[in-house]
Formats: structure tokens, C-alpha cells, sequence
């Protein structure tokens, strides 16, 4: 095509079909991907930044999301493009990963994540602005939350299993991306790699710059103290006996 229609002056060829039609498909996802991604962590971390008054929060429930995103690409790349446990799903590698199944497991994925972690970090902040401290506050929330969490994992879980016995190749690598991100989310990152960088943050949770302090503020003011315990009930008085009287 160059060599002929390329040399006639102002001579123009279009080319159609599927190969032209994935490239173009695939050059447009390229430049669409890093837009695509910032919005969604910038409005990830302004949601919960709104929504918990906390920078921190804000910050960790990224940097937690992004690590069940890149489990699900590790495995992704493990299964489809080394082999490793291809057989268990029918398929054989090596192979390649659909272009479109990246960006579309972040997006799920961070929607999935944000869920869970709003689950567990609300009853940890109500609890701690009731008076708890921040390691009780944090013990609580995540006994409170563990039945909701790992419920809704199941079930995404048994839905994303149900793709990877279709004979699509794209529902293949949605399901195992997916299915295994949502396990590895609600188990390793939500019960124990979110309570211990709190634990270890410990107060810095619940940190707020000072110009940002007209944020509303959702559960009452946060800080330790700011809902101090219900103080016990002060004993009766022992009635007194007049001299001289009779029971």
C-alpha cells in the first residue's frame, strides 16, 4: 500500500477490517489509560478525605487499593502469559492479556476495595470518637465489620469463578483478576495489612492540616477525646438516721 498509493501526490489510503480496527482500539485505550486512572485515585482520595476528615485515611485506603490491583495483575500475568496453574482454568499459555482487561480490573476492583474499606474504617472511627482509643478503636472495627466483609467477598468471589468456566478467553482473565484480587482484598489487605498501618500510625489516622479544617465533619469531631466514655453512675448517698429516731 505505501509503495503504490503512497506515491501518487495527495494520494490518501484508509484501511478497515479488524486489524486496523484493534489498533485503533488499542492506540485510544493507550492514551486513555493514565487519564483514567488519575481521576479515579484523585476522586477516590477527595471521597474519603470528605468522608473521614483524615488525610491519612485518605492516603492508606489508596496505597491499600493499589495493592490488591497490582495482586490481580501479578496473577493475571502468572496464569496467561507464564503458565502457571493455566490448566486449571482450560487454557494454555504463554499468551497475551486483552488490552481492555487491565484498565476494566482497576476500575472494578478500586470500586470493590473502596466499599470494604469504608465498611471497616467507619465503625473503627465511630468507636474511636466515642472514646476509644486508637488500637481498641481499630480491634472493634474490624470484629464488627469481619462477617459483612468476608460475606460480600464470598459472593463476588463465587460470581467472578463462575466467568472462568466460560470458553472466552476475555472472561477467563476478567474472572481470575478479579476473583482472586476480591479474595486476597477482603482476607490479607482488609484484615491484616489495613489494622496493623493503623496500628502502627496510631493518632497520625485521624490527622488533618490545619487549612483543611472547614471540612465537615461526619460523626462528630475527630480527634482522641472528642467523645469522651459515659462516666459511671455516682453511688447513692446512704440515707443518715436522725439521733433519737426509729427504723
Amino acid at each position: 500500500m505505501p509503495a503504490t498509493v503512497g506515491k501518487i501526490p495527495g494520494g490518501e489510503a484508509l484501511v478497515g477490517g479488524n486489524l486496523a480496527g484493534n489498533n485503533d482500539f488499542n492506540n485510544q485505550l493507550q492514551h486513555g489509560i493514565v487519564p483514567v486512572f488519575l481521576f479515579v485515585l484523585g476522586i477516590t482520595f477527595i471521597l474519603m478525605l470528605v468522608a473521614f476528615s483524615s488525610i491519612t485515611i485518605a492516603a492508606t485506603t489508596i496505597g491499600l487499593n493499589l495493592l490488591s490491583v497490582g495482586a490481580a495483575y501479578g496473577v493475571m500475568v502468572a496464569v496467561f502469559q507464564h503458565g502457571w496453574g493455566a490448566g486449571l482454568i482450560g487454557t494454555t499459555a504463554p499468551g497475551a492479556i486483552e488490552s481492555w482487561i487491565p484498565l476494566f480490573v482497576f476500575v472494578v476492583l478500586f470500586g470493590l476495595s473502596m466499599d470494604y474499606n469504608v465498611f471497616v474504617v467507619s465503625r473503627i472511627k465511630e468507636a474511636h470518637d466515642r472514646g476509644m482509643a486508637t488500637e481498641q478503636a481499630i480491634a472493634h472495627g474490624i470484629r464488627a465489620t469481619a462477617g459483612v466483609v468476608t460475606s460480600a467477598a464470598v459472593i463476588m468471589v463465587a460470581v467472578f469463578a463462575v466467568f472462568g468456566t466460560l470458553s472466552l478467553m476475555d472472561f477467563k482473565q476478567l474472572s481470575v483478576g478479579l476473583a482472586v484480587a476480591v479474595l486476597l482484598d477482603a482476607t490479607v489487605v482488609r484484615g491484616v495489612l489495613l489494622p496493623s498501618v493503623m496500628t502502627l500510625l496510631g493518632d497520625r489516622n485521624w490527622y488533618l492540616p490545619r487549612w483543611l479544617s472547614r471540612l465537615p465533619k461526619h460523626g462528630g469531631p475527630a480527634g482522641p477525646g472528642a467523645f469522651p466514655a459515659p462516666a459511671e453512675p455516682a453511688p447513692e448517698p446512704t440515707p443518715v438516721t436522725p439521733p433519737g429516731s426509729h427504723a
